[in-house]
């Protein structure tokens, strides 16, 4: 509105202002008209200081002036006229407000010029238009400064229900149902609402993982007969050779079905936080032990192993699980390695938090193929053997620990998983 207010000035100046003026003027000249007489005429073209017949009169501020001219013949009515100009008054220049009357006495014709400075008018609507402009940036900031105030107020709940129940929770078991003081009845009900649907997710979730928990266990019992029910078979002795191989590969099958199974178990049982995490774990010992544990494997690819950990580092957590957590990685590192290859294992500290590096020189992924590297049976290369589930379980042990996993990877190059610990103790 003040902004319009501002460019409709003009108008409303002209409207006005303008009006008032017109009619000032027009008193002016019937005053004029209405005391002229012959003598008064005369007087003025004898006081003319030039030829052209012309008299004129300033007021000494030069605010406004009356000029009275001859004009040749004689005007056909008597017309009033209003118009802006600049005239130049003693070597200044003003706009002036001008009133044009022509009229006839004595069969003479005349035009007469009566003037008023427009300059006090321009100079009040400048100083009008920027008080205008002045009212409205103080207008538009406390507006903003109110607004803001007053909505961070009133949203105030709003942001609560998002920072505590919605932002910080990774997991339905973390939901907290505390209800959020809010004087608004919506925000009440939106706390609600969520609260009834974190009940229903973290009910589903349950359902899920006692699903799969008990399917696993169901499936256990099933492949345990089968398996010992092929190896009676093998037993027989007239079995010929490629009955023996079938069964074999049977059993094969039936020992890889077992491990899917179990992996899925521990999968299970971890992300129903099953486990107690209240162990002191040393790093150093653990990847000397699995140096030792998986020497064969490094020799058969003479791959050589390089062991750089440092820092006698102590986590509190599960020692099986963040055994199973590198141990995976390193036999990730070993399998996708190339032959001759190397693979590093070292420590540090980054930014105050203490992180193990498993660094390899094999095969290396793509930007997609590490966007789904976590992912259950998923495989970098289907040459290898697996069932895509090794990394899936190191980040759900790393997600129970609260342990940032890294990867970063190049094609032929090799990879780097990088363990990013949430404690921060002084190394040692």
């Amino acid at each position: 509105m003040i902004l319009v207010l501002w460019l409709m000035l003009p108008i409303l100046v002209e409207n006005v202002v303008y009006r008032h003026i017109n009619n000032g003027l027009v008193e002016k000249k019937e005053k004029f008209i209405d005391h002229l007489n012959k003598k008064e005429i005369n007087d003025f073209i004898e006081n003319s200081d030039d030829s052209t017949e012309e008299y004129s009169q300033f007021s000494t501020l030069h605010s406004e002036f009356l000029v009275l001219s001859k004009i040749a013949g004689k005007p056909h009515q008597k017309k009033t006229t209003f118009s802006n100009d600049y005239r130049t008054i003693e070597g200044e220049e003003n706009e002036y407000r001008i009133l044009q009357y022509h009229f006839t006495y004595e069969s003479q014709g005349y035009q007469l010029e009566i003037g008023s400075s427009l300059s006090e008018v321009n100079d009040l609507t400048f100083i009008i238009r920027l008080f205008i402009i002045i009212v409205l940036v103080v207008i538009l900031l406390v507006t903003f400064v109110a607004d803001t105030v007053y909505i961070e107020y009133l949203l105030k709940p709003f942001y609560k229900i998002i920072d505590t129940k919605i932002r910080r929770v990774n997991e339905p078991e973390a939901f907290d149902h505390t209800p959020i003081n809010a004087k608004s009845r919506d925000f009440r009900e939106l706390d609600l609402v969520l609260n009834q649907m974190m009940d229903r997710i973290g009910e589903l979730f349950k359902k899920e993982k006692q699903f799969i928990s008990n399917v696993s266990h169901e499936l256990l019992t099933p492949i345990a007969l089968l398996k010992n029910k092929f190896e009676n078979l093998l037993q027989n002795d007239s079995l010929d050779d490629n009955a023996i191989d079938k069964i074999a590969g049977a059993l094969r099958t039936l020992d890889m079905l077992k491990k899917i199974i179990n992996n899925l178990l521990l999968i299970s049982r971890i992300e129903n936080n099953q486990y107690e995490a209240n162990e002191k774990i040393n790093f150093k010992e653990i990847l000397n032990d699995l140096q030792e544990d998986l020497q064969d494997r490094i020799e058969d690819k003479e791959i050589q192993f390089s062991n750089q950990i440092k820092h006698d580092f102590i986590f509190t957590g599960n020692k099986t699980l963040i055994h199973i957590l590198i141990y995976n990685l390193v036999i990730n590192a070993i399998k996708y390695n190339k032959p001759k290859g190397s693979i590093v294992v070292e420590d540090g500290f980054y930014n105050n938090q203490y992180y193990i590096a498993i660094k390899d020189s094999g095969i290396g992924m793509n930007a997609a193929q590490i966007e789904k590297v976590f992912n259950r049976f998923a495989r970098i290369s289907s040459d290898q053997d697996g069932q895509g589930l090794g990394l899936a379980i190191a980040e759900s042990i790393a997600v129970f620990h609260r342990i940032e996993i890294k990867v970063t990877s190049e094609i032929n190059e090799g990879s780097n998983f990088t363990l990013m610990f949430p404690e921060v103790p002084l190394p040692n």
